[in-house]
């Protein structure tokens, strides 16, 4: 995601833009003083994917960026959960058939919060996840700061998949930012 002025030093926002939508999936918002109808008309056209204009209200900027993020999921390579399994420590999870599969065969019993917020994981490996973005991504709902389900529902996943869960290597803790999920450890 990016937030761009159309008048930045050095180079300006409407080449940047142009730049970024040639050259990746990046979700792009123009935030900027210039607010004419044909202002808005050439940033849209340059690659932005939504254009705001300041002075604006922060809760509307962040209710755009979630707007642009959701309908940039779909850009890109696909997820990694279009494969058939996906490894989880000592565990593999079967989104098809929405099973998380033990190392001797077996299914571990996931309840359908467990499975969708490992199916968000496998969706983004490899990048960290804030308790907010998981809400987000698993349960399609907004964060509370006071909401800690997202932590329990961790711990108890981290029972099902890590070998050593008071030492977790594949569902990490980034302290003060959230989650990352490692599958090649």
């Amino acid at each position: 995601m990016a937030i761009l002025d159309i008048t930045m030093p050095g180079e300006d926002g409407l080449s940047l833009a142009r730049f970024l939508r040639e050259s990746t999936d990046t979700a792009i918002i123009m935030l900027t003083a210039a607010d004419a109808v044909v202002d808005r008309i050439v940033g849209l056209e340059s690659g932005a994917d939504d254009y705001m204009s300041k002075p604006m209200d922060l809760r509307e900027l962040l209710a755009r960026v979630r707007a642009v993020l959701r309908r940039s999921r779909g850009r890109g390579e696909p997820p990694a959960a279009s494969q058939d399994e996906i490894p989880f420590g000592r565990c593999r999870l079967n989104v098809a058939q929405r099973k998380l599969i033990d190392a001797g065969g077996g299914e571990v019993k996931l309840t359908a919060m467990e499975f969708d917020l490992l199916k968000a994981f496998a969706e983004h490996p490899n990048r960290v996840l804030s308790r907010d973005q998981l809400l987000d991504l698993a349960h399609h709902r907004r964060w509370d700061p006071f909401d800690r389900s997202i932590d329990i529902l961790i711990s108890r996943i981290r029972r099902k998949i890590e070998p050593d869960p008071s030492k977790p290597s594949v569902i990490k803790t980034v302290h003060g930012i959230g989650y990352v999920f490692s599958p090649g450890e």
